[in-house]
C-alpha cells in the first residue's frame, strides 16, 4: 500500500485548476460502469457531491442508486459528529461484504473524515478493502487516482489545505437551487471543533470567479443561489484585496438572482455592513443562522466562541430591530465539558430570550485532537440526553409558535419538488426558510408563487397556492 502523500497538490496553482484534463484511455475503460454515492453531513458536503458527480460522469460512469448494483462506491463523509463518524464505518462493512461478492469494486473514502490523520491510519491498518481515500481540498485529484488506481494499489491522499480551487464543474442535483462556495476552512478553532484540521485554515476565492458563477446561475434560469462557507462572514479577510462578505452579497444581490442566501455564520465576524446590505435588498432573504452554542459565558470561554452571551444578544437584536420580518435559527451543544445545571439553565435563558425559528441540537461528542478532546468529559450520558430532551422541548415550542404566526397568512414559496410523505403534493421554502408541503399541480415546480397557510406544525407548514 502507498503511504501517504502529503505533497500530491504542491506542483498545482493556488488559484486555478484545469478539471477538463480527462485522459480518454481512462474514459474508455470506466464507460457504462455504474457509481453509487452518499453524503454524510453539511452543506458543504452536498454541495462536494455534486462536484465529485461530475467527475464521476466525465469519466462514463452513471449513478445508481441501488449499492449493490454500483462498480464503484463514494462515501463522502463527515467527522463533526461521533454518531456520523460511527454511521461512516457501518457502512464501510456493508460495503466490505459486498467487495467479497464483487472482487473488481473500487470503494472510496472522501470528505472529512479522510481528511483526519487517525481515521486514515486506521484504514491503512484495518481497513485494507478500501481502494482510496481522498481529503475534502483534494477532490479534483480523483480522476487522476482512478487511472492510477489500475495498477490495483490503494492510494491514500491527506488534503493539501494551500489550495483555492476554481473552474470547477458540477454535477448540480437541482436545476432550481444552487450552492456556490465562496471560501474553504475556518481559523477560529472552537475547541469542540475538527473542521480546521480537516478543511485547512481560511482560504477565500477571487470575488470576480464568484460572480462569474453567481452570473452563469443566474442566466441558465436559477431561482436560488446558497453562498456557502464554514466561516462565510470571514470571506476576504485572507486575501488583504479591500473587500468583505459584505460586499460579495451586495454584488451578487445585484446580479438579479431572485433569492439569495448564505450559510454559516459566525457571530464574531458578523459587522453592522451585513446586516446593512441583507435589509437594503429584498432578494436577500431575511434568514440567518446564527450559531450560539452554550449560554453560559464561562462555557463560550472554554469552546473558544469569542463573544460572550451579552455580545450575541446585542447582535440578535441589532438583526431584529433592522432585517425586517428576520428568522433566526442557532446550533446549540449540550454537555461540553464541566457545563453544570446552572451552564445549561443558562441556555435555557438564551433560548427564552431570542425564542428562535428553529435550532440544531447536539449532545457533545470528543473530537480527537481537538482542544476539548483533553478536557475531562465529565458530564454524564445520562444527564446529557435529559438535557438535550429539556432543550428539544423548549427549542420545538418556539418553533411551533413562530410557525403559527403564520396561520391563515399568505407567503411567497419557492418550489422545489414532490413532497416526500405526501406525493400528491410539493414542497418548498419560504423567505424565511419554513418549509411548506403545498396542495397544486406539479407544473408549479421551480416557480416562485403565493401560499396561504392552512395549518402549522413544529417543523412545517401546509398551504393553499393562490392563483
Amino acid at each position: 500500500m502507498l503511504k501517504p502523500n502529503y505533497d500530491i497538490a504542491k506542483d498545482r496553482s493556488k488559484t486555478k485548476i484545469n478539471y477538463l484534463d480527462v485522459d480518454n484511455e481512462i474514459k474508455k475503460i470506466y464507460d457504462g460502469k455504474k457509481y453509487f454515492l452518499k453524503t454524510y453531513g453539511c452543506q458543504m458536503n452536498v454541495h462536494d457531491s455534486e462536484q465529485i458527480s461530475s467527475y464521476l460522469e466525465m469519466l462514463g460512469f452513471a449513478r445508481t442508486e441501488e449499492l449493490a448494483n454500483a462498480d464503484i462506491v463514494v462515501l463522502n463523509t463527515c467527522a463533526i459528529r461521533e454518531n456520523a463518524h460511527d454511521k461512516v464505518f457501518g457502512y464501510l462493512g456493508r460495503c466490505k461484504h459486498l467487495k467479497k461478492e464483487k472482487k473488481d469494486l473500487i470503494i472510496i473514502l472522501m470528505g472529512c473524515m479522510a481528511g483526519q490523520v487517525d481515521v486514515v491510519e486506521d484504514i491503512e491498518k484495518n481497513h485494507k478493502y478500501v481502494d482510496i481515500v481522498i481529503g475534502p481540498n483534494n477532490i479534483f485529484d480523483l480522476p487522476k487516482l482512478l487511472m492510477e488506481k489500475l495498477d490495483k494499489q490503494n492510494i491514500l491522499v491527506h488534503s493539501n489545505s494551500d489550495i483555492v480551487p476554481e473552474n470547477i464543474i458540477y454535477k448540480r442535483d437541482s436545476d432550481i437551487c444552487a450552492w456556490v462556495n465562496v471560501m474553504f476552512g475556518c481559523d477560529k478553532f472552537c475547541t469542540y471543533c475538527i473542521v480546521p484540521f480537516t478543511r485547512g485554515r481560511e482560504r477565500s476565492r477571487k470575488m470576480e470567479c464568484i460572480l462569474n458563477e453567481c452570473k452563469a446561475l443566474v442566466d441558465s434560469g436559477y431561482k436560488e443561489i446558497t453562498l456557502l462557507g464554514q466561516n462565510v462572514n470571514a470571506y476576504g479577510k485572507d486575501l488583504n484585496l479591500g473587500y468583505d462578505f459584505a460586499t460579495l452579497l451586495e454584488n451578487v444581490a445585484k446580479l438579479g438572482i431572485p433569492r439569495l442566501r448564505f450559510v454559516t455564520s459566525h457571530p464574531w465576524d458578523f459587522t453592522d455592513k451585513m446586516i446593512d446590505v441583507i435589509s437594503k435588498y429584498d432578494n436577500i432573504m431575511p434568514y440567518i443562522h446564527l450559531p450560539i452554542q452554550s449560554g453560559s459565558n464561562r462555557i463560550l470561554k472554554k469552546m473558544n466562541r469569542r463573544y460572550t452571551k451579552e455580545e450575541y444578544i446585542t447582535l440578535f437584536n441589532k438583526m431584529k430591530e433592522k432585517i425586517p420580518g428576520v428568522a433566526i435559527t442557532t446550533d446549540i451543544i449540550v454537555g461540553f465539558p464541566s457545563e453544570t445545571e446552572e451552564d445549561f439553565q443558562e441556555t435555557l435563558d438564551i433560548v427564552n430570550y431570542c425564542k428562535y425559528d428553529g435550532a440544531y441540537t447536539f449532545i457533545y461528542s470528543e473530537r480527537k485532537g481537538t482542544a476539548s478532546s483533553f478536557m475531562k468529559d465529565d458530564v454524564s450520558q445520562e444527564e446529557k440526553e435529559n438535557r438535550l430532551h429539556r432543550l428539544n422541548e423548549l427549542v420545538n415550542k418556539y418553533s411551533k409558535e413562530s410557525n403559527e404566526k403564520l396561520l391563515n397568512k399568505v407567503v411567497k414559496v419557492l418550489l422545489i419538488g414532490e413532497s416526500e410523505k405526501d406525493k400528491e403534493k410539493l414542497y418548498g421554502y419560504t423567505e424565511t426558510m419554513k418549509l411548506v408541503n403545498v396542495s397544486c399541480d406539479k407544473k408549479e415546480i421551480g416557480n416562485i408563487v403565493s401560499v396561504n397557510i392552512t395549518d402549522a406544525k413544529s417543523f412545517s407548514l401546509d398551504g393553499n397556492i393562490i392563483k
